[in-house]
């Protein structure tokens, strides 16, 4: 294709980094490298019909497969509040237990799962004319429903742009384009583990988990235990199990509003650390009240605030550390352990809200708003520290460059080439 002819995608003598050739022939093992010869100039219209068509496309599918890939941990708290470990001869300590096994190979939450998961519990506990328990159908329901999607998915979703066949041909090479330009400096790289194990060589890559491990314990701690924390008002089993829903609905609405305000003013720490001090807030506030039942508006108020700062720093955490990894095989490590490792710190949460401590449950809530407390201060010492780096070298330089001016055709070193970057 003509990229100049085109109009969708055409050269200019500006000086950024762009795609070496125009064409787009699949993956094949073959990596795309980037300079600075050409510059390729986007047709926003174009890119808006990109952008609506992958929107339509691969969100909506990928947005049931989190919904299904967390609903069984969110109900598993719902089933707890129907008689799980009475029906199953629990003694103290085993629901923990199970919780804690069952975090060994999970990977990944939403929230608006959490919030589905209240309502379908809310509907199956009152299925009461079979031989199995309530929560028992919830689980059939839910396994079956996953793996009939799973399936679908598997055939719809395709690997990358390149193979999308909803995309035309001038749609996959700008696709492409957006992703050269938003991240790595090479595209469609094959894996290379000891090239990707030099993430660990960057000191702000421990920051990155540190964060990860500060938000695990309360992200898992609400999709846990929210319907514990929400039963202590003194509601029913099925209107506990129904009132977790709004708490889980707020906090998907506040993801979306810190993440469009986010991506606005083009922060990213400064969003994170407001997550993480509402949830902070949140968990103390609800620990510090003695009668939950007197002051059941504000005890209520505190289970929403809990969920706020859980959604939003989960998206947003990962978004930056991909903004400032260059690499894409050293992109891939890091996810790969920063996703799983916030999930794991539900070994944590599920061992802290124990059964002598109900129904207030202060130590868990407590601990829980620490790890809330330290995250804050890790994502903004880190936001500050990139901050200071920024300036130091604009000012060994002498220019005055933010992420956005810098070509990361010209990042293939990372931090260690004086022309990056940190995407604060």
């Amino acid at each position: 294709m003509d990229a100049a002819k085109d109009n969708k995608i055409s050269p200019t003598s500006q000086p950024a980094g762009s795609v070496r050739d125009g064409s787009v022939d699949g993956d094949n093992g073959k990596s795309r490298e980037y300079d600075d010869d050409v510059v390729r100039v986007i047709d926003k219209a174009a890119e808006r019909r990109l952008c609506r068509k992958l929107d339509f496309h691969v969100l909506p599918v990928l947005a049931i497969m989190y919904l299904f890939n967390a609903l069984d941990k969110g109900n598993l708290g719902n089933a707890e509040t129907d008689g799980l470990s009475t029906d199953l001869n629990f003694k103290d300590g085993q629901y923990n237990l199970i919780v804690s096994i069952f975090f060994v190979p999970y990977v990944a939450a939403a929230p608006f799962a959490n919030a589905f998961s209240g309502l379908l519990a809310f509907g199956v506990f009152h299925i009461t004319n079979t031989k199995l328990y309530p929560w028992r159908w919830l689980f059939i329901i839910e396994a079956t429903a996953t793996i009939l999607f799973a399936a679908f998915a598997f055939w719809y979703l395709p690997r990358s742009a390149a193979e999308a066949k909803f995309l035309t041909a001038e749609e996959k090479e700008l696709a492409l384009h957006r992703v050269r330009v938003d991240s790595s400096s090479i595209v469609g790289e094959k894996m290379k583990i000891r090239e990707a194990a030099k993430v660990f060589k960057h000191p702000t890559t421990y920051g990155f988990l540190a964060i990860e491990i500060c938000l695990g314990v309360p992200l898992q701690s609400v999709s846990l235990f929210m319907p514990q924390i929400v039963q202590r008002l003194g509601y029913s089993t099925i209107k506990t199990n129904l009132y977790t829903v709004a708490p889980n609905v707020s906090g998907a609405a506040m993801l979306l509003i810190l993440a469009f305000l986010s991506d606005w003013r083009k922060l990213r720490f400064p969003f994170i650390a407001i997550g993480f001090l509402l949830t902070f807030i949140g968990f103390i506030i609800y620990a510090a009240i003695d009668d939950v039942e007197r002051e059941i508006k504000l005890a209520y108020y505190a289970c929403f605030m809990m969920t706020w700062g859980t959604s939003a720093p989960s998206v947003l955490l990962s978004t930056w550390y991909n903004n400032n990894v260059v690499n894409e095989n050293q992109r891939v490590l890091l996810t790969s352990i920063g996703v799983p490792l916030a999930n794991l710190m539900g070994l944590v949460s599920s061992n802290i809200f124990r059964k002598p401590d109900a129904p207030k449950y202060a130590p868990a809530l407590i601990t829980t708003a620490c790890f809330g407390g330290v995250g804050a201060l890790c994502a903004l010492a880190l936001g500050f520290f990139m901050v200071w780096d920024n300036k130091r070298r604009n000012r060994e330089q002498g220019v005055n460059l933010t992420a956005s001016d810098v070509s990361t055709s010209k990042l293939g070193d990372g931090p260690k080439s004086p022309n990056f970057r940190w995407f604060l």
